[in-house]
């Protein structure tokens, strides 16, 4: 009888307030004979309920095509499960392949992923992070385009975990997933080393992220243990980009004295590189040895093969929502975790050893 009256007066409040005839949970619950807390429970995720419940429940919301207002539960349950995802250029194959991996685990988990991309600019990065936060997200992943202070403003004044994908800033206290890049770079340049070219350009990413310095230190650190004298003039800025890795490639290989091997320090800026050695008549590798961090899918069918450092991208991302979702769950340490990842080598036919003329 008590049940009867509440969906009476449930019904009157439909009729005055309701402005179209979309399916209600009043008409879930009638649908199913189960009671509007058990329903708002259900769809809420509150209480536990019983199998056979569920069952009917799901079984009334097929049928009547109730459609579940996630704005409405949000406010309730304060959670949106949705997550901020903000990548520094998605065009970049590289966070293309760890958005995937992201996407899935979290969507196994139940969250939506709303996507940003700063394309290097840290404004816009600063802007998106705003937005996402204003959209009330549970959890923020970030692959910083750079540093500057109302980034670490934001996200030192949030309450949402935060994890930091492939660059790092010091002094946010928050989780990140990283790759090793200095000794990335400094195996690869080693490489080079041992087949003898001891004039190698450098093609190094932006300069006010972790990643560009780190990796332009690999480069270093690899001439100086092949006794090679740091010359700055083979040090070119690519900013992560494939038009200035064309610059870049261009500045270089016109030098009086060209490189006789070419290290990008991305996968983009590869790619500008080795346009600019066909538009200089120039062939891979009789005239130039080439290799570059990242691994993607066109290395292995360019001409020739690309010689790359592969990231262990599924792993980067899937670490990276996994350390998100523990720190929404509880299950997580105080203190955040960085996990530093290694690369891998991909040695294939865009390098040579050094000859004669290229010596002369």
């Amino acid at each position: 009888m008590e049940a009867d009256e509440t969906f009476r007066e449930m019904d009157e409040i439909r009729r005055r307030g309701r402005r179209s005839n979309a399916p209600t949970m009043i008409d879930v619950a009638r649908g199913a004979g189960v009671s509007i807390a058990t329903v708002s429970a259900f769809l809420n995720g509150t209480s536990n309920v019983s199998p056979e419940l569920t069952q009917r429940i799901e079984a009334a919301i097929a049928t009547i095509g109730y459609e579940r207002n996630a704005i409405a539960r949000s406010l309730k349950t304060g959670a949106t499960h949705t997550i901020g995802l903000t990548v520094a250029d998605i065009r970049n194959p590289f966070f293309t392949d760890v958005v995937a991996t992201i996407q899935n685990v979290l969507g196994r988990a139940g969250f939506a992923v709303m996507l940003c991309s700063s394309d290097e600019d840290t404004a816009k990065q600063d802007e998106q992070i705003k937005l996402l936060l204003e959209r009330m997200v549970d959890g923020l992943i970030i692959a910083p385009a750079g540093e500057d202070e109302v980034m670490r403003r934001l996200v030192k004044s949030t309450r949402k975990p935060v994890v930091l994908i492939d660059r790092m800033i010091e002094g946010l206290g928050v989780d990140a997933v990283l790759l090793d890049n200095t000794e990335a770079v400094s195996e690869a340049v080693r490489y080079l080393t041992g087949l003898g070219h001891r004039r190698i350009g450098y093609i190094s990413g932006t300069p006010n992220t972790t990643t560009g310095r780190d990796r332009l230190e690999g480069y270093r650190r690899a001439l100086a243990a092949a006794g090679i004298v740091l010359d700055p003039s083979l040090i070119r800025d690519g900013r992560f980009r494939e038009a200035d890795g064309y610059r870049a490639a261009m500045q270089l290989m016109t030098l009086p004295e060209r490189p006789t091997a070419l290290f990008s320090a991305n996968n983009l800026m590869v790619i500008g590189a080795m346009r600019a050695i066909r538009d200089l008549g120039l062939t891979c590798p009789a005239d130039i040895s080439v290799a570059s961090m990242d691994d993607f899918v066109w290395a292995d069918i360019f001409g020739p093969r690309l010689t790359t450092v592969a990231q262990p991208v599924e792993a980067i991302g899937e670490q990276a929502a996994r350390l998100l979702l523990d720190r929404l769950a509880g299950n997580a340490p105080p203190e955040p975790k960085v996990l530093t990842l290694r690369g891998r080598l991909m040695i294939r036919n865009s390098c040579a050893p050094l000859t004669v003329s290229q010596s002369a």
